[in-house]
């Protein structure tokens, strides 16, 4: 990994921007085919779909519609100890995602007046678990179950055919979902897939959603922004990333081996360490050449190491570290210095923080509790990780009696005159004409 030395620096906001690694991708290339794939999906439907398994996934003649009997034999034949693993993760995730469910409120004025505040699920969401370098029948879980929670009457679930099955969405991942009480799923992924959940596809018998989650490549994330004026999205969730702020106290060990874990992931993913120790900077190097060596995906994690979106980071003190992480706005955030209970406040933009030494990011990826679909690319910063509040919407009820309308009756006349809207007070007024 190439080393960032910013040591006798204090970058303002924007050269720490400027300094940051970032990958460079072509992004309006990704936005460009994404749009195409979406666009021939919505004009051709299932013939389109066809056309791209057939061109990105090389499958052909499979079923779109994942037939019931595919995802009961998934769970029968999925093994005690992962089952016992997902069981364990959905009640954890249950568990941390009601507490996201506002509760109703209502707020009283005198003389009758009341606003009532409630929260409604949106009725349909197209939930998107990717299946390309890995299996994600956690992804499965993180979906699904914020959205049962939050009360969605009818979900949809895509996920990319499978050379490999003969066309059909990895078993693990048709097991999760039937674990979870899921039927609609459908063998389908990329850009395509996001098109046909955000349109529908008639020939097929899928209902357009009106909000779509869930993870993907630079595709995915490309079609979920060209969608998103026709449906909402959680977030443009791209390549994984991970921060680590550490000091002289950090492992070492551990350091290496949770950037490793995200660089796994994807040949882009983003792996830093920015800290205040130089001799932590070359203890971490000597233990990524050892462990990569023997990690299963050495040549995936290679290339994401040593890419342009990779460094390790020296600052002169943790404050600066502070800054250069808040700048970034990484997807996970970890935390492993002495000084964590005080700096961990001023951690304003990360989708998830993990404190301490025992709390890598793979414990939220799995079994934490918290979801794991998080913004990537800065989105932190304007963007909430996925939960029950992805698919909620806030409505307000207004109720007020005669007494509390002809209480403000002529403060609102005197702004709408003001506004030059005359007719929104002649409405107020109309309603105390007997009593002139």
């Amino acid at each position: 990994m190439r080393v960032l030395d910013l040591r006798g620096q204090r970058p303002s906001r924007a050269e720490m921007l400027d300094l940051i690694p970032r990958h460079t991708g072509d992004s309006e290339s990704a936005h460009a085919a994404a749009r195409d794939l979406v666009d021939e999906v919505r004009r051709d439907g299932e013939k389109a779909l066809r056309r791209h398994a057939q061109e990105f996934d090389r499958v052909t003649g499979h079923s779109i519609r994942v037939p019931r009997e595919q995802l009961i034999g998934a769970l029968e034949s999925l093994s005690p100890a992962v089952r016992a693993a997902l069981e364990s993760t959905i009640e954890r995730v249950r568990q941390a995602s009601a507490v996201q469910v506002p509760a109703e409120a209502t707020t009283d004025f005198s003389n009758g007046g009341r606003v009532v505040q409630r929260w409604l699920p949106v009725e349909r969401v197209g939930l998107y678990v990717p299946g390309g370098k890995a299996v994600y029948p956690s992804s499965v879980v993180m979906n699904v179950v914020p959205a049962q929670i939050a009360g969605v009457s009818s979900i949809a679930l895509v996920s990319p055919p499978q050379h490999a099955f003969d066309g059909r969405v990895h078993p693990t991942i048709l097991a999760a979902a039937e674990l979870l009480g899921v039927t609609e799923v459908y063998a389908m992924g990329g850009a395509s897939a996001i098109g046909a959940l955000a349109y529908g596809v008639a020939d097929i018998d899928l209902a357009p959603v009106s909000v779509i989650t869930g993870p993907g490549n630079q595709y995915v994330a490309a079609a979920k922004r060209y969608v998103r004026s026709h449906v909402g999205i959680d977030s443009e969730a791209g390549p994984t990333e991970i921060l680590v702020i550490a000091d002289d106290s950090a492992d070492a060990a551990f350091v290496a081996a949770d950037l490793i874990s995200q660089a796994e992931h994807d040949e882009l993913a983003s792996s830093i360490l920015v800290t205040d120790s130089a001799a932590l900077v070359d203890a971490v190097s000597r233990e990524l050449v050892s462990q990569v060596a023997s990690t299963s995906h050495s040549e995936r994690v290679s290339v994401a190491l040593r890419g342009a979106q990779s460094a390790l980071v020296i600052v002169d003190d943790i404050d600066v570290a502070v800054d250069f992480s808040n700048a970034y706005g990484p997807e996970h955030l970890e935390v492993q210095t002495t000084v964590n209970a005080l700096i961990v406040p001023r951690l304003v933009n990360a989708g998830a923080i993990f404190v301490g030494d025992y709390s890598p990011v793979s414990l939220g990826d799995y079994s934490a509790g918290s979801n794991h679909v998080l913004p990537t690319g800065g989105h932190s910063a304007f963007s909430s990780g996925l939960g029950a509040y992805t698919f909620l919407r806030a409505q307000q009820v207004i109720e007020y009696s005669k007494d509390a309308l002809r209480e403000v009756s002529a403060g609102l006349q005197a702004l709408a005159s003001n506004e030059d809207l005359p007719a929104h007070g002649d409405a107020v007024a109309v309603r105390f004409e007997t009593e002139k």
